[in-house]
């Protein structure tokens, strides 16, 4: 190849623009949570151990997008009855909405840092807009596994009564606030 079109192809790379960077969710490392209040008396918790999904993040663009998977059967408090009251056909009705989805469309920015992310939740066969703070956030090289990653933490709120949840209401609270620890790596 002579120089002249070597160096034309590589200006040519240079000015395209930057694209997005795909990844995939670590389902090792990313947990949904939960707490809500119960009779006033205290907040209870809980955490979902099955997760998936995609990530895809232009950090140049200032744009991305995100597809968190939550398998709802997969829910748990700590009391193994009480799960299986929630996983019933009077709570989260796992048998017909296997899936809690969150979709996020748009990243919102300070500067070069996301720090909000907006989307929809689906709970229940409901699809309601949910924005999820970004408290945490870091992209680059997990040492240990040698893949290229980002990672972070972030929180929002929902009333449950908006997807059909209205079980023990006003003695076990509306709002839940739901914590989302995610890791996510390029394939």
């Amino acid at each position: 190849m002579p120089i002249k079109t070597f160096i034309a192809s590589l200006l040519a790379c240079l000015a395209l623009p930057a694209s997005a960077l795909d990844y995939e969710i670590d389902p090792s490392h990313t947990y949904a949570s939960f707490e809500i209040d119960h009779l006033g008396f205290s907040t209870q918790r809980g955490l979902f151990q099955r997760t998936s999904g995609s990530v895809r993040f232009d950090p140049e663009a200032r744009e991305g997008s995100i597809d968190i998977r939550i398998d709802a059967a997969s829910l748990n408090t700590g009391f193994e009855l009480r799960d299986d009251v929630l996983r019933g056909d009077d709570w989260f009705k796992v048998r017909d909405f296997p899936d809690i989805l969150f979709r996020g469309q748009r990243f919102v920015f300070e500067q070069d840092k996301p720090v909000a992310v907006e989307g929809m939740l689906t709970l229940l066969g409901e699809m309601r807009p949910m924005r999820l703070e970004i408290t945490r956030f870091k992209c680059g090289l997990n040492l240990a596994s040698r893949k290229r990653g980002c990672g972070a933490d972030a929180l929002g709120s929902l009333r449950r009564s908006a997807f059909g949840l209205s079980n023990g209401l006003p003695f076990i609270g509306d709002e839940v606030r739901l914590r989302i620890q995610v890791e996510a790596y390029q394939p």
